[in-house]
């Protein structure tokens, strides 16, 4: 039943008892706690299908395991005594309204902190906002919106498309089933599932995600990128941390300002890093740099396309199995031995051209182009 609804079919005195309790006068006693006073304001709202929720304080909301909304308001004001406390909570109160379907709750902010406790009915959408503290939220069968000025970020059993942005804290999230977007100016990001695609950004924290059905952008100043598997691309980049893709259903796109980066399944890679880079199960086109750092090519399972592989400073290895045909042309600035090109296949021919060490040849029958260039290291070519 809406609010206006209710408000005709409610005698005087009982909506008198409704406004008095929603508007924060169900409240429990005034008691002193660590660093402050604190008073507990609790009240109802009729349902509605969506929340928008402002905050001052940490907010938590259960959805779907009420038939109205109810919620627990602790206010805590900074105060010498009781009675400067009571002044300053003279005004606290709780303001529910309903607008067009939606159940929008105010708590009290200014001087105080307000920690929020809401159960709600199902809902097809929340919008939470709070000016500081964690926000847990759970259950919501539509969209979900969370934004915090700093404080952690938990959601979990989230049926449609989720943003979670917050100014500094980890965030940590459950099950969604459409697209997810986390933000932190500062914090570690967790991700258990994600059924579409999902957007993962900190200046400065780890990023770690099981599962995403869609592609994946995963960017950190200052921390590594963990991804189980991704549905579609992945783009990943870090200031410094390592890089593990375990597989992609796309192409992966990997930047790695101070450290190594690890790809073990994807549709083909495109890679710049200042450490060392692992692939394997690369089934399309590599092209990978390393300013310093060795580079190891497992091509087992791999289809063959044409492929670029270049370091600054390390050894660079490829395994090539018996059932992939390549046209390999390897070039090693090191030309002081002719050890420092090392291939187990005869077919290629390595001399020295110019300042130069050299190999070229076909790799069982020969396919497309595989061009490795080293430098201050030795480039082996090994069969499976």
């Amino acid at each position: 039943m809406r609010q206006s609804a209710l408000f005709s079919a409610l005698p005087a005195v009982a909506l008198l008892a409704w406004v008095l309790v929603n508007q924060g006068y169900g409240q429990e006693m005034l008691k002193r706690e660590a660093g402050g006073w604190v008073r507990t304001l609790t009240g109802t709202a009729p349902p509605e299908a969506r929340l928008r929720l402002m905050g001052h304080g940490p907010v938590t909301v259960e959805a779907g395991v009420a038939r109205e909304f109810s919620y627990t308001v602790a206010v805590k004001v900074l105060a010498r005594t009781e009675s400067e406390a009571r002044r300053k909570l003279a005004n606290a109160r709780v303001q529910v309204s309903s607008e067009r379907g939606t159940c929008v709750v105010n708590v009290p902010g200014g001087e105080a902190l307000s920690s929020v406790t809401l159960r709600a009915p199902r809902l097809t959408a929340a919008e939470i906002s709070t000016s500081d503290g964690m926000v847990d939220v759970r259950g919501v069968d539509g969209s979900l919106s969370v934004h915090s000025r700093a404080g952690e970020l938990f959601a979990d059993r989230i049926q449609g498309d989720c943003d979670l942005v917050t100014g500094g804290g980890a965030v940590s999230v459950g099950q969604v089933n459409g697209n997810l977007h986390c933000s932190t100016g500062a914090g570690r990001i967790a991700v258990k599932s994600a059924r579409g695609q999902a957007s993962l950004v900190t200046d400065g924290g780890d990023i770690v995600a099981d599962h995403v059905g869609g592609e994946v952008t995963a960017q950190t100043r200052g921390g590594g990128v963990h991804i189980g598997s991704a549905g579609g691309a992945v783009n990943a980049s870090s200031g410094g941390g390592e890089i593990v893709i375990e597989h992609a259903g796309g192409q992966v796109s990997a930047q790695n300002m101070a450290g190594p980066v690890r790809v073990s399944g994807a549709v083909g890679v495109h890679c710049v890093s200042t450490g060392a880079v692992a692939l394997s199960n690369i089934s399309g086109a590599m092209s990978v740099s390393t300013a310093m750092g060795s580079i190891f090519a497992n091509l087992l399972g791999s289809r063959p396309a044409d492929s670029f592989l270049a370091t600054g400073s390390g050894d660079i290895t490829v395994v090539i199995p018996s059932n992939l045909g390549l046209t390999i042309r390897a070039a090693n600035q090191m030309s002081d031995s002719l050890r420092r090109i090392v291939s187990d296949y005869p077919a290629i021919q390595i001399g020295r051209r110019g300042t130069q060490l050299v190999a070229e040849g076909r790799v069982n029958g020969g396919g497309p182009l595989l061009q490795i260039t080293g430098t201050g290291g030795t480039i082996f070519i090994k069969r499976q």
